[in-house]
């Protein structure tokens, strides 16, 4: 897909051409053509996919081409209310329109090898305009204007070279093709293909970067993403286009992994080496809060802007003012329009986040998938990712070479993070034993990206069982000691895959050392809000299993949760958090003691008492002061009744029923009548009372 300076998309061979409007003068008509002429002719030096003899040769037509149209211009000076070649020039405007199109996709950089192999429908669209041009230049009215006989001897040549040109791929173009198509069979089989061969194929088309290929694989992956969408709207069931992108995506991906990997190692390796910096910060730059909606705290699948300039998701601000709200949510601040604007660039980065993460998006219900998450639609896609698989973890095994290593380490931190294909191969390809063994390694390098591996790894089934079988231990330990930050995040994410498994969840609580682990990066100060919400994901998958409760307890997870909501610069998302993990401690009755005494009752009040929480917020607070209602009884149900904002609050969030928490607010507001009735003596108390606690 090619992405224009205005921001719209065009797939690649379309030619979304605009007709001139009839009323169009002809100096505005000529001048246009003139400006097109010259922009086709930047291209003159730039690297051509396919077709560049021929290419070459259209170039030069337009050239003779553009002497003409000036020299009209000159000829026809001020602008007249009736010129008879304006019909001609509006078809050969349209038609320079279409060539610049074509000129752009088989120029453009990360398209190179999927417009290699569609060489010959390239050559049909550049045959069907080069006739063009020829047939509306014969249609121009020359006598109309008085041009010197040269000019006139231009357009009888151009005319007749647009007639006579020849358009086929060059025969290099076909060699090449047969190379890739040679090699792809040979994918199909899971047979090593000639480097060599390999080698060849690449500088023809030139590519010869890792950042290269990572621009082949991201032009790739939106190729197939919109392949698919469109055969979908179209209800068409041929996947033979897909197919083919798939088999080229993996094409490229072994490329990148075995080929470049080995090719000029050090001639290419500092060069390398910043693209895939700036890949990562790329991606490390992106702050996955700034994506969430502040209502419904989920990735925001459609983001657009309010008012007061803050962005939400469409679905969830629509049901916030259709619930009768005429605030910003974040705010609080009444607003005058409830007119949604698209948050075009929040989306695009949203989309760029998504293909790197292999994040799965839910739209109506039904999960969209990212072309990372999908599995290859070819078998020859499918046999280069194994053959991919079984190199990388064969460099893992190299003895002394820790560059070698190293680079293959990257690789597979990349493939894992895109692909649960990719997940597969690398554990059927035995990596995570050696991918364990590089975590005790003494450059900080190595052991962040096998610890990323690992992770990536751990999301896998077969991934999760090796890596608790073997490595537990030793993840725990560089959730304690790991030489970076960076490293020790990987590590407590890992954690957070393996405990959803019940029986490694047991595993991880029963290791002495990695509750407080996780909570040395919830309270610790050189942590971010990302970082301690990630911990606390992995706490809170340790609370499924009641036997971890007693163990979260003892390591001070209450008072360093509260102290973290009375910080102000807390945000939204982090005290959701918090909130949650605190209901959860707050489901058995030592949980309720501890955040009761240390004064969590009245900060969960202030907060759902609030005008500036959002309601996610304040579901994951009502989530708590419920259970700390069902285990302290009339204690805490007595202090509510005595803040009278607190019942505005729970049908508030009874009006926002579908971001949950809808019936644990009316839970507690029929507690708090039943207290109150109970008080004058109309009725008998349908809860029990909990043990004594001083609730306040």
């Amino acid at each position: 897909m090619i992405h224009t300076k205005t921001g719209s998309n065009r797939r690649i061979l379309t030619f979304p051409a605009v007709q001139p409007c009839k009323s169009i003068s002809v100096t505005t008509l000529l001048d246009s053509l003139i400006q097109l002429a010259g922009d086709i002719l930047t291209f003159k030096q730039k690297h051509f996919s396919t077709n560049k003899r021929s290419f070459q040769k259209t170039i030069r037509q337009i050239q003779n081409l553009a002497i003409v149209l000036e020299e009209i211009r000159i000829r026809v000076g001020s602008p007249r209310r009736y010129f008879p070649g304006v019909s001609s020039l509006s078809e050969i405007h349209v038609i320079f329109q279409k060539l610049k199109f074509l000129l752009e996709d088989c120029t453009r950089d990360g398209a190179r090898l999927c417009m290699l192999m569609s060489s010959d429908q390239v050559s049909d669209h550049l045959r069907v305009l080069t006739l063009s041009i020829s047939t509306s230049l014969s249609a121009f009215p020359v006598s109309f204007v008085d041009l010197p006989s040269e000019v006139n001897e231009v357009i009888g040549l151009v005319v007749q070279q647009a007639r006579e040109h020849v358009v086929r791929p060059d025969s290099d173009d076909k060699k090449v093709i047969a190379s890739v198509n040679g090699v792809l069979a040979l994918f199909e089989n899971r047979v090593i293909p000639d480097p060599d061969e390999i080698n060849r194929i690449l500088d023809r088309v030139g590519v010869r970067t890792w950042g290269d290929c990572l621009k082949e694989i991201n032009f790739l992956g939106e190729e197939i993403d919109a392949e698919r969408l469109e055969n979908k709207k179209k209800n068409n069931n041929s996947n033979a286009r897909v197919e083919l992108l798939s088999s080229l995506m993996g094409f490229i991906c072994y490329c990148r992994c075995v080929i470049l990997n080995k090719r000029d190692h050090h001639h290419h390796h500092h060069h390398d080496e910043s693209e895939l910096r700036v890949h990562e910060d790329l991606i490390r730059g992106i702050k996955v809060e700034d994506l969430l909606c502040p209502i419904s705290l989920e990735i925001m699948t459609d983001p657009v802007v309010i008012e007061t300039g803050h962005t939400y998701d469409r679905s969830s601000i629509t049901k916030w003012f259709g619930s009768g709200n005429i605030t910003c949510p974040k705010t609080g601040k009444i607003l005058t329009s409830t007119e949604l604007v698209d948050n075009v660039s929040v989306s695009h980065v949203i989309q760029k986040h998504c293909r790197a993460n292999g994040v799965v998006l839910e739209i109506n219900g039904r999960k969209r998938k990212s072309h990372g998450d999908v599995a290859p639609d070819s078998l020859a896609a499918k046999g280069a990712g194994r053959l991919i698989a079984r190199f990388l973890t064969s460099e893992l095994l190299t003895n002394g070479d820790e560059e070698m290593v190293y680079r293959a380490l990257r690789e597979i931190r990349v493939l894992t993070k895109t692909g649960s294909f990719n997940r597969s191969c690398l554990v059927e390809a035995g990596c995570v034993s050696p991918l364990l063994n590089l975590l005790t390694s003494e450059d900080s390098r190595i052991q962040e990206n096998a610890m990323a591996g690992l992770l990536n790894l751990s999301k896998h089934v077969a991934g999760k069982g090796e890596i608790a079988g073997e490595g537990l231990g030793i993840i725990v330990e560089i959730l304690n000691e790991g030489a970076k930050t960076e490293t020790r995040l990987y590590a407590a994410s890992a954690l957070f895959y393996l405990s959803s498994v019940e029986d490694y969840s047991l595993l991880i609580g029963e290791h002495p050392d990695a509750i407080p682990g996780l909570m040395r990066i919830v309270t610790g100060d050189e942590y971010g809000d990302s970082a301690k919400r990630n911990a606390l994901l992995a706490v809170m998958g340790l609370l499924m299993q009641s036997e971890n409760h007693w163990r979260v307890l003892a390591a001070g997870a209450v008072p360093a949760l509260l102290d973290l909501l009375r910080d102000e610069e807390t945000g939204g998302e982090l005290t959701a958090d918090c909130l949650a993990t605190l209901a959860k401690l707050a489901e058995y009755p030592d949980g309720t003691i501890s955040v009761i005494r240390r004064g969590g009752l009245k900060l969960a009040v202030k907060i759902l008492s609030s005008s500036e929480v959002s309601p996610g917020v304040k579901q994951h607070c009502v989530g708590l002061v419920l259970n700390l209602c069902l285990n302290a009884g009339n204690d805490v149900v007595g202090v509510l009744v005595k803040d009278s904002v607190v019942m505005g609050s729970l049908y508030t969030v009874i009006s926002n029923g579908e971001y949950g928490g809808s019936k644990k607010a009316s839970a507690l507001i029929r507690m708090i009548h039943e207290y109150q009735e109970r008080k004058t003596g109309s009725v008998e108390p349908s809860f029990q009372r909990g043990r004594f606690i001083h609730a306040w």
